[in-house]
């Protein structure tokens, strides 16, 4: 492992920033053509994909990896994930891929899924963030896909965001916060599932979800047996640290502080009119973050729907987007319930428990 962390928080900015449009189904070949240019000419695209938009440059190009930190702000300890379009492109970035990855791989792929391997030579640290390891995955999304073969067949991309904000959902996202610092923006549409990739890291002898996702620990364990959790991904205490170094940053947060409130439905909706009458007292602009069945119940002055727990996809798809309208009705403080739902509560809670610091009461 290559132990530094080069200083690419300063902005990556006056860059000419081309909008395109493209049909998710259909992309146009030479808008994709053009993208795919930009990316082997060392320049950044960001693009969508089934779970967010992402970030790209060439994953293979340490020049490029730079600039994806330089554009989010981003510490370089953070290691980026390569995306690829079929399993051939595989065994030129991993030194070896186990029987349960090629089994979760023939399960989840293209899908939400991410891997941890062994890299070879050929990833530069800068892609990897020093780390003797390399995350891949193969999205699902048309247009990802056909960037990744047009764009030389190894896309290095985190989700195109600056550092510590919301994921991008859509492309309006990506547009506020990267105007400027990318060659170019692909329009895609919103996107489908709204939360990164399940990560799973296949370097150790019992495989460890490093970020819970769409596909579950249940999802997992039905197709390669027990795997271990990461202790670091739910627990408050600071002294216990995720094995993933890109999870161990604040991620996700509104500019408005953030508390989520868990307990029985009534004593939810009891604690948090309480707490923003006191705060809208002191002149303060609370917004509230309930769901289909609680909104009406709520006293803040701006309350916004998630969705309904009777579909906890939707709960999953509005959670990013919700947040970034938050700072657009420039709220002072945000209360929300708690969402641990059935399949996608655990990922659905690490995201907002991030989003807010891991500050949670419990009534």
């Amino acid at each position: 492992m290559v132990m530094y962390v080069k200083n690419y928080r300063k902005k990556r900015e006056n860059v000419k920033t081309i909008i395109l449009a493209v049909d998710r189904e259909h992309p146009d070949e030479s808008a994709i053509r053009q993208a795919g240019e930009i990316l082997k000419n060392g320049g950044l695209v960001a693009f969508p994909t089934e779970t967010v938009y992402g970030l790209g440059g060439d994953g293979l190009n340490a020049r490029s990896s730079e600039k994806i930190y330089a554009a989010k702000g981003r510490p370089s300890d953070n290691p980026l994930i390569i995306h690829i379009a079929d399993m051939e492109s595989l065994d030129r970035i991993v030194s070896h891929v186990p029987e349960k990855a090629r089994k979760m791989a023939g399960k989840f792929w293209p899908g939400p899924l991410t891997m941890i391997f062994k890299k070879s030579d050929a990833v530069p640290y800068e892609t990897t963030g020093g780390l003797d390891s390399v995350a891949v995955r193969m999205p699902s999304h048309p247009v990802a896909l056909s960037l990744i073969r047009l764009g030389g067949g190894y896309i290095a991309a985190p989700s195109a965001n600056t550092s510590g904000r919301p994921s991008p959902t859509k492309a309006a996202h990506v547009e506020e916060d990267l105007t400027g610092r990318v060659d170019m923006i692909l329009d895609g549409g919103d996107v489908g599932i709204g939360l990164e990739s399940t990560i799973v890291d296949f370097t150790e002898e019992i495989p460890v979800i490093l970020r819970p996702g769409y596909i579950s620990q249940e999802m997992v364990e039905a197709v390669i047996g027990p795997v271990r959790m990461d202790r670091g991904l739910l627990i408050t205490d600071e002294k216990v640290k995720p094995k993933a170094p890109g999870m161990k940053y604040r991620h996700y947060a509104p500019k408005a502080g953030l508390t989520i409130v868990e307990g029985s439905t009534e004593q939810v909706i009891k604690t948090i009119n309480e707490r923003s009458r006191i705060l809208q007292a002191q002149g303060k602009q609370v917004g509230v973050i309930g769901t289909d069945e609680t909104v009406g119940a709520y006293e803040a002055q701006v309350i916004k729907s998630i969705g309904t727990r009777q579909d906890e996809e939707t709960i999953a798809r509005h959670l990013f987007g919700l947040l970034r309208e938050f700072d657009e009705e420039q709220v002072d403080y945000i209360f929300s319930e708690s969402f641990d739902t059935p399949r996608m509560g655990q990922a659905i809670m690490n995201r907002l428990l991030k989003a807010a610091g891991h500050h949670l009461i419990h009534v």
